[in-house]
């Protein structure tokens, strides 16, 4: 099967980032920044990167499997899966409504097709990556495991034993992304846990680095390209993605306060106006 051009996943990009505005304005509720700086990277997986299957199989097997570890940027993931045909569009109408299946943080007992695992609490989608990677090895799975991790959330403990464990038992059908956006909740991640040098600290952990601009889709599919061709020689790979939290709309970017805080009406009006409508809005 062709894969999309770069101009046909920009414009993809462009209706999701419109899903994802109109989303949060219509609740007054949920996390608009990180899901705009996401949507590049998120559309580049799903529409040319990943290896998947439909109708959604949860065991995933002799498919790629995607986890996403900040789960507070549901609505980007929301939209993609809706947009690359796991449920109707139309559904994305419920977002954070009482008995929706699209809730604040994705979850499995909705029974939303595309989440595999429920996701909150920060620091655990590397774990969940590594056993799933695992399985995929005991089973004889060539496909590979992607996990999305938000910089902040490497404040957590747990995301460097899971990067210990994972170098350790050489589990080199994993790529990791990180969302290097330099914001969270409270502000900088540099006055909240400076990083410092995030590339040297994995690469001391025994992954294979590369770097990328996770807001120029071409950056994107070149970057997550190369990961393949590192993946299955013994190291786990992680892409270090920078990121403009907020990309797309002017006003939200390069400031945390549109970490979870949704746009008013004339905000909404002066986002939409910023985002080509290309697949025609739910």
């Amino acid at each position: 099967m062709n894969k999309p051009s770069i101009e046909t996943l920009e414009k993809t990009a462009s209706q999701v980032r419109r899903d994802i505005v109109r989303m949060v304005h219509a609740v007054n509720s949920g996390h608009p920044g990180g899901s705009l700086g996401c949507t590049d990277f998120l559309t580049a997986l799903y529409f040319n990167i990943m290896d998947i299957k439909k109708p959604f199989d949860p065991d995933g097997r002799d498919e790629d499997m995607f986890f996403l570890s900040n789960g507070h940027i549901s609505p980007v993931w929301y939209s993609i899966l809706a947009r690359s045909g796991y449920f109707p569009v139309a559904e994305l109408a419920t977002f954070r409504k009482l008995d929706s299946r699209l809730q604040g943080h994705p979850a499995t007992e909705e029974g939303l097709p595309g989440i595999r695992v429920a996701s909150g609490s920060l620091g655990q989608g590397l774990s969940v990556a590594c056993g799933a990677a695992q399985a995929k090895k005991l089973n004889k799975d060539d496909k590979r495991v992607y996990v999305l991790m938000g910089d902040g959330e490497l404040d957590e403990g747990q995301v460097w034993e899971a990067a210990m464990y994972a170098a350790h038992h050489k589990i080199d059908n994993l790529i990791a992304t990180v969302d290097y956006n330099g914001q969270q909740i409270d502000g900088p991640t540099s006055d909240v846990m400076d990083l410092k040098d995030l590339k040297a600290k994995w690469q001391a952990f025994g992954w294979d680095v590369i770097e990328s601009d996770g807001n120029d889709m071409k950056s994107v599919i070149n970057a997550m390209t190369l990961a393949k061709s590192l993946s299955g020689k013994g190291k786990p790979v992680v892409n270090l993605m920078k990121t403009e939290m907020g990309a797309g709309v002017d006003f939200m970017m390069g400031s945390h306060k549109w970490h979870g805080v949704a746009p008013n009406d004339e905000q909404l009006a002066t986002a939409l106006a910023q985002l080509e409508e290309t697949l025609g809005d739910y």
